[in-house]
This record gives C-alpha cells, sequence and structure tokens, in this order.
C-alpha cells in the first residue's frame, strides 16, 4: 500500500464554492491533491488534514475542521515562493480509532523519511501519538513542544486525549529525549502534574511567562522535532471554539509559537488540533488557524537564511567563563539566533539572555537544566 491509499482528495468547490483564486493567493500556489496526487518530492511542506476525534469522547464523523481551516488558509497571499507547499488531502477515517491513527502515523512516517516537514490539521490532540510514533518506529530520539491551558495526564478521564501524554511519556522503549510544555494555565493544572514533568527534566513555562518574553522561549522550540498546538491555548477572544477557558495567548502571540516551528531547523511534524467548529464563531477560529499556518511557511522561509555550524564566517564567536567553567557563545550574523558550548563539546539553542546571564558570571539556568538531562 502507499500512502495515497490512506488519503481522501481535497473538493476545493465544495469548501469555497468556487474553484478560482486571485493571482497570488495560496490556492493557486498550493498543490493540491483534486484528481491527481501532488509531486510531494518537489514540496517542502506537506498539509494533511486528520479529522478523527473519537480520542475525546465525539463518536461521530470525523471533524470538517480540515476543510473550514483550508477555506480561510487557501484565500490568504503567497509571499514565499521559495517554500514549496503540497495539500495531500484528508486521513480517511478508520473503522475504529486506531486504523485511523495507525494511517497518520504511516503517512507522518513516510513523509519523514522523505526529508518533508508535515502540518496536520486536526482533530483531538491524542493525534500527537502519531506524530511520536512514526519517530519511535525509525527508533528516532527527538524533542518535542506542546502548547496547551492545561497537562494532558488526567489518568481519571476515559478519553485518550485528555491522558495521551501519559502514555507518551511511559511507553517502552522510549526515544523522547526532551519535552516542552508551553502555554499551560496554573488554576487548569495539578501541581502534581509539574512536579512529574520536572522529575523527568522536562521544561514547562506558564502562559503568562511565556507571554512575558516570547523571544525567550524560541530556544526551546528550535531542537524540537514535533510541535503540537492545541487551540485551547488561545484566548477565547481570538478562538471562539476554545471553550475551556477565556485567557490564553492572544492571535499574533499564537502565529508567533508557529513562526518559531517553522524556523527549527529539525522540526519533522507540526500539528494544530483541538478545533471544534461546532463552537465556532463566523469561522473566527479557523480563520486564525489558517494564520497560523502561514507564519510557520513565513518561520520556514527565515530558517533558508541561517548557515550552519561548518561555515563559521557567518557567526560571532565568544569565549568566556563562568563559574569557572570554559564555554564559547556562538550569535548568527544572518539571523541574530545564540547558542552555548556544552561540555559535551555540543551547542544548544540559548538566547542573548542566556550570554549575558553568563557575562556575569552565573550560570544560565538553560545551561544547568540541559546538564541536568
Amino acid at each position: 500500500m502507499s500512502i495515497i491509499d490512506f488519503l481522501s482528495e481535497v473538493n476545493v468547490v465544495e469548501i469555497t464554492g468556487d474553484e478560482t483564486y486571485k493571482p497570488g493567493q495560496l490556492g493557486n500556489a498550493i498543490d493540491i491533491y483534486n484528481e491527481s496526487f501532488p509531486d510531494v518530492d518537489n514540496a517542502d511542506i506537506i498539509l494533511v488534514g486528520c479529522g478523527e476525534q473519537r480520542g475525546r469522547g465525539f463518536l461521530g464523523p470525523a471533524s470538517v475542521a480540515p476543510e473550514l481551516v483550508r477555506k480561510h488558509f487557501y484565500s490568504l497571499f503567497y509571499w514565499h515562493d521559495k517554500i514549496k507547499i503540497a495539500d495531500i488531502g484528508n486521513i480517511k477515517q478508520g473503522a475504529t480509532y486506531n486504523d485511523t491513527v495507525a494511517a497518520l502515523q504511516t503517512v507522518i512516517e513516510e513523509l519523514t523519511a522523505l526529508g518533508k516537514t508535515t502540518i496536520v490539521i486536526g482533530g483531538s490532540q491524542d493525534l500527537t501519538l502519531s506524530q511520536y510514533n512514526a519517530c519511535k518506529n525509525a527508533k528516532q530520539q527527538v524533542e518535542m513542544t506542546g502548547v496547551d491551558a492545561i497537562i494532558d495526564m488526567d489518568m481519571e478521564s476515559p478519553f485518550r486525549n485528555d491522558n495521551f501524554l501519559m502514555e507518551l511519556f511511559t511507553s517502552e522503549p522510549n526515544y523522547i529525549k526532551h519535552y516542552n510544555h508551553l502555554g499551560f494555565q496554573s488554576y487548569l493544572v495539578h501541581p502534581g502534574m509539574l512536579q512529574t514533568l520536572d522529575k523527568l527534566k522536562f521544561d514547562f513555562f506558564r502562559v503568562g511567562h511565556v507571554k512575558e518574553d516570547m523571544e525567550e522561549i524560541e530556544p526551546a522550540i528550535r531542537n524540537s522535532h514535533i510541535f503540537s498546538f492545541d487551540i485551547s491555548a488561545i484566548a477565547n477572544a481570538y478562538a471562539p471554539a476554545n471553550q475551556l477557558t477565556p485567557n490564553g495567548f492572544n492571535g499574533e502571540e499564537a502565529c508567533i509559537l508557529m513562526q518559531y516551528a517553522g524556523m527549527s531547523s529539525n522540526m519533522q511534524s507540526i500539528g494544530i488540533f483541538g478545533y471544534n467548529p461546532q463552537h465556532d464563531k463566523d469561522e473566527l477560529t479557523a480563520k486564525q488557524i489558517s494564520h497560523m499556518l502561514w507564519y510557520t511557511i513565513d518561520g520556514r522561509h527565515r530558517r533558508l537564511k541561517e548557515a550552519s555550524f561548518d561555515q563559521l564566517e557567518h557567526f560571532n564567536e565568544y569565549q568566556m567563563a563562568f563559574a569557572e567553567i570554559e564555554t564559547t557563545f556562538l550569535q548568527s550574523k544572518k539571523t541574530s539566533r545564540w547558542w552555548m558550548l556544552l561540555p559535551d563539546k555540543t551547542f544548544i539553542p540559548c538566547s542573548y539572555k542566556d550570554y549575558l546571564t553568563a557575562s556575569h558570571n552565573e550560570i544560565p539556568e538553560r545551561w544547568f537544566r540541559a546538564q541536568q538531562r
């Protein structure tokens, strides 16, 4: 079987009422699975819809979320002609939940093997397991970042969407090298969950901490292979389909996080989950997600500017010592991003604040946490 067997084509006319777009709109630039299958070899980013929502207890047909997001995404203007995009349609809903997630996993696995970045438009967030299992099958150690107002480790819930992180963290063999959780809201999270993440040496950031200094969060995303965004992390005013909480990121901040995900040279799959069109208002959440997709492409375009470490002439190099530890900081001349050297001679992403901390003879927390791991 090929991945085409797991996919249904996109009906552009059904989505938009018209299959014509203005010159320069994404609908004219994306290679869409409509009658013929896209040339994935020529694409950098692959879109795939998966409306599976039985993981959160919805036993009806697949969600129409991917179609509504496409409706607005296709109408946006295409600014990044160096980034080729293909939309390979939707994962066919299987007879069982496990059939669907296995199909999504297979598709991601094959696209990752081709060196492509897959963006999944979901569906419930437990589909993140398909992203991870695609890497697990390849026996690849991964770093992951999740964006969510809550931490899905509720073992009292019967729904996989509420506890998939526990499954992800405890499965054997385990290939999670590191996990970041961004945007949790303290009053929605049991303190014991944070203690569990801390014992595992994972990093977690309250929504207020992230909003306070967005640039400090970019290094946490830069090394990630998997990125999973639940729209419950976006304030209801910007994503009316979020019925969990009125608070969270605004629309621009959500776009910035997606831009950071696009900038990561390690990124293999990105998922946007939790959109329930029945709770939306004037399709504003679908529009918000379409803008987030646009910024992911913008991030991928910015990534093209970055030099590799074997081109040191494109970096400013700063050698220093803090707490009697000698290290090196690199700053990209092209993007101004920073890295710092660990004792094992590997560079990890960092920020300008980490450099300033070290210059005052203090150990940067990011360096300390990396050493703990």
